[in-house]
């Protein structure tokens, strides 16, 4: 049995004995199905049900599994035009390849390594605390996470009131979310004006103006090489760290000048457009600005990965999630593979690697994973 053929068929069990895997108005949602080599092979399916859903997904296991956010009166119709658009879930997809970790610097993009899944983890949570929950006023009983099965995480807003919004309302949402627009002279009033102190925003402002108060002071709590990552010269960082308990404290009242620096418009400036650009490069904002698109099946098998795209809920649940532990789909097997180079990983509770021009056998999830991760040749099924 060639490794294609096994696990096809290990994906085809899965879906034999899923339960509870079809979205909320199956009959009005468009489903895409891939292979091993393209995530969208074919689109503009529809199932009446959940049964008739996974009856079809037994009977090809799909590698790959994606639905519309969208929900449609003639879900299966060409064109686009045809299928009578009734609304859609308000999405963002936060995918660690879209961070820049240094971790990123030693393995590359095409791995995620612990260190990864922790950070695209905080900043999926950063997300719901600091944006939809404090500034849009949804509740996290409205906001459901997914595990992307992958890289990250989905985040889909079910709230009546976004439904019925168009890709440039949810183009604005996502613009907001990642601080495009933002004007210095907004959140510094007095920037520029001789001889008045820069008073700027408080940790306690609503939206952006906290928002970028509370980071600076985070910042400034975290140490020099915190500072150092916002863009702040090292001389700098550290007059502001060696005083950082007085400028704390002007900041929480408003004022920016507690301490001496050169050209201080210019350098507020820079630490604003920092942040933005921070967190504009965390979300894909083409998934949020569409409102047609289509977004990986929650408990559906990742045909990357060979894991689950985990429906993991709320929040809470969120903060106790673990991918490689919670979200394993193909047990049962030891597979013995060849792997010329991979990164160590931990799956499953075991730990696995370094492997250069190795032979081993592995779990079954594991030998799949490396092998779908495109890191191993699989030689023998046992």
């Amino acid at each position: 049995m060639d490794a294609r053929t096994f696990i096809s068929g290990a994906v085809g069990s899965y879906y034999k004995s899923a339960s509870g895997i079809a979205p909320d108005h199956t009959p009005n949602r468009e489903f895409g199905f891939g292979t091993f080599d393209r995530k969208i092979a074919e689109r503009h399916l529809s199932f009446k049900s959940e049964e008739d859903l996974l009856a079809y997904m037994a009977r090809t296991a799909p590698m790959h599994v994606s639905y519309s956010t969208a929900y449609y009166e003639k879900p299966s119709a060409t064109p686009m035009e045809a299928k009578g658009w009734q609304g859609s879930e308000l999405v963002f997809d936060i995918d660690v390849t879209d961070m820049d970790l240094p971790c990123q610097k030693v393995h590359g993009k095409d791995w995620v390594c612990e260190n990864c899944f922790v950070n695209v983890k905080a900043e999926a949570i950063k997300l719901i605390e600091e944006f939809l929950v404090p500034d849009f006023g949804f509740s996290e009983s409205e906001i459901e996470v997914n595990f992307s099965g992958n890289r990250g995480y989905h985040i889909h807003v079910k709230n009546e009131a976004v439904k019925s919004l168009d890709a440039n309302a949810r183009r604005q949402i996502g613009n907001y979310i990642a601080g495009i627009g933002l004007s210095y002279n907004e959140l510094f009033p007095t920037a520029g004006q001789k001889g008045k102190m820069l008073m700027g925003p408080k940790p306690t402002d609503y939206g952006w103006r906290g928002k970028f108060a509370r980071n600076f002071i985070r910042a400034l709590e975290g140490g020099k090489d915190s500072l150092i990552a916002l863009g702040v010269d090292h001389q700098i960082a550290t007059r502001l760290y060696n005083k950082r308990l007085l400028v704390e404290m002007g900041i929480k009242n408003g004022n920016w000048d507690m301490v001496y620096i050169k050209n201080k418009n210019d350098f507020w400036a820079g630490i604003l457009s920092a942040q933005a650009i921070v967190q504009s490069d965390r979300i894909d904002k083409n998934v949020t600005a569409d409102p047609s698109h289509l977004i990986r099946l929650p408990n559906s098998i990742h045909g990357e990965t060979g894991l689950i795209a985990k429906k993991v809920g709320s929040k809470s649940n969120l903060e106790k999630f673990e991918p490689m532990k919670d979200a394993i789909a193909i047990r049962g097997h030891e597979i013995s593979v060849h792997v010329p180079k991979a990164e160590g990983f931990a799956m499953g509770g075991e730990s696995f690697g370094p492997y250069e021009n190795a032979d081993v056998t592995l779990p079954a999830y594991a030998a799949v994973y490396l092998y779908l991760k495109g890191k191993a040749e699989i030689t023998k099924i046992q």
